[in-house]
């Protein structure tokens, strides 16, 4: 795709956008670099989202000033990034980022750019004009500025078009773009899912066999892409995309091998239905906790290899640590789940067994562990595909709706002995825990 030499310039009463909807934060920003003597605008993900009638989450301004032009401008500005220089401006907990334009990377003048010789940009501090930022973005949606003084809308790149269309088109050869940023290809299925566009053909052709090239991401960027992906209202699409394109199996590995080996589907509706629960309890304003979806994505690797090795435990409990140590250390290469994360995870995956022990005061000792309830939800999925018995499952939904002395009485040896509360449960078999 070449470059135009003039933009297309659009007003926003012809777009149909309001300037009462643009954050009011953003709009200063802009205002104060302006009155400075630069060019500042709101650009990408927040004037598309715009466009389709959506509240950005986010608004980012892109100007001419440099980083520390704008830090002399802004008390309340804070500097970060090596790769890219940014400027973060603080409102409060409210965070607008501020870039300067960038240039291509081969410029001379000011060169601070450093690629990989994959082609991976490394360090990317070549600043440039409007022009040269708009061709550098990724999709011709998200390099679209918006101009708040003038109420515009410009576009370099056949942006509106594209919008108009619902397609997704990166600028440029698709192989080397991917090859300069590689988290492109899981911004493409994002993209896909939360706007309903789809992925121009030619944009799409590469994805699959660029797939590799996620292993050579930081495990850090990786976390926070993942977040994205899946903690929101189009999850299960989401996963289903990054199957298609490889791009699973670069992220988990580990899962998706064990998902291939798997002698049914059992595992992958498992993962599928968590994906469905979160977009359910999403779209109900309801919390959501990423440790748990993540304890999902990993159960199957965890699960296998506690069963591989169990004769070298002394317990069920013993073989899930082990191999929850060992399915976490290697996912943590990929990704940089962090701790905070990964110790939930382990402690849902290794209450599991106990959900098989029915008699005695541990039981009731149970209901107060402070990861039962999450347990208990991660327990109840695994019945639905027949990983635990779901009588097991009724027996211990039923326990939590008992007062304290009916729940004694139904932990007693004797009462669980004679079946005297409810059916009792069948011996859980090895596969169960």
């Amino acid at each position: 795709m070449s470059t135009q030499h003039k933009p297309t310039t659009y007003t926003l009463n012809e777009l149909g956008l309001s300037a009462d909807k643009l954050d009011r934060h953003a709009v200063s920003i802009t205002d104060r670099l302006v009155k400075a003597g630069f060019q500042a605008y709101l650009v990408g993900g927040c004037v598309r989202d715009l466009l389709l009638g959506m509240h950005p989450k986010d608004f980012d301004v892109s100007t001419n000033a440099e980083p520390e032009e704008i830090q002399a401008l802004f008390k309340n500005c804070r500097l970060i990034g090596r790769r890219f220089r940014l400027a973060h401006i603080h409102f409060g907990r409210h965070v607008i980022e501020v870039a300067t334009f960038r240039g291509p990377h081969i410029k001379h003048d000011k060169n601070d750019s450093h690629a990989h010789k994959d082609g991976r940009l490394l360090r990317d501090n070549v600043y440039g004009t409007l022009e040269e930022d708009a061709w550098r973005r990724d999709f011709t949606v998200n390099a679209l500025y918006l101009d708040p003084k003038k109420k515009t809308v410009i576009d370099y790149v056949g942006g509106i078009e594209d919008h108009q269309n619902r397609v997704l088109r990166l600028m440029g050869d698709p192989t080397t773009r991917f090859k300069e940023d590689p988290v492109r290809l899981i911004r493409a299925v994002r993209f896909k899912a939360k706007l309903n566009f789809q992925i121009d053909a030619h944009t799409a052709e590469p994805m699959k066999r660029m797939a590799p090239l996620l292993k050579d991401i930081p495990a850090a960027r990786l976390y926070d892409e993942i977040l994205k992906l899946f903690l929101n209202t189009q999850a299960s699409q989401v996963f289903e995309m990054l199957r298609q394109y490889d791009l699973f199996k670069a992220l988990f590995p580990q899962t998706e091998l064990c998902l291939q080996k798997a002698e049914s589907d059992s595992p992958l509706l498992l993962i599928k239905q968590a994906m469905e629960n979160t977009e359910a309890r999403l779209k109900n304003q309801q919390h959501v906790t990423p440790y748990f979806l993540l304890a999902t994505l990993l159960w199957e690797p965890v699960r296998r290899l506690s069963e591989q090795n169990r004769s070298s435990f002394s317990s069920d409990t013993q073989a899930i640590h082990a191999a929850a140590n060992e399915v976490v250390a290697h996912q943590v290469s990929r990704i940089a789940i962090p701790k905070r994360m990964t110790t939930p995870m382990r402690e849902v995956w290794a209450l599991q067994p106990r959900f098989h022990k029915q008699v005695g005061v541990r039981c009731l000792r149970f209901l107060e562990h402070p990861r039962f309830r999450a347990a208990y939800d991660f327990m109840l999925l695994r019945s639905q595909y027949s990983e635990v018995d779901p009588a097991i499952a009724d027996w211990w939904t039923h326990l939590q709706t008992l007062e304290p002395a009916e729940q004694k009485l139904m932990t007693r040896p004797s009462q669980f002995k004679h079946k005297k509360s409810r059916k009792k449960a069948p011996k859980p078999s090895a596969s169960d825990s």
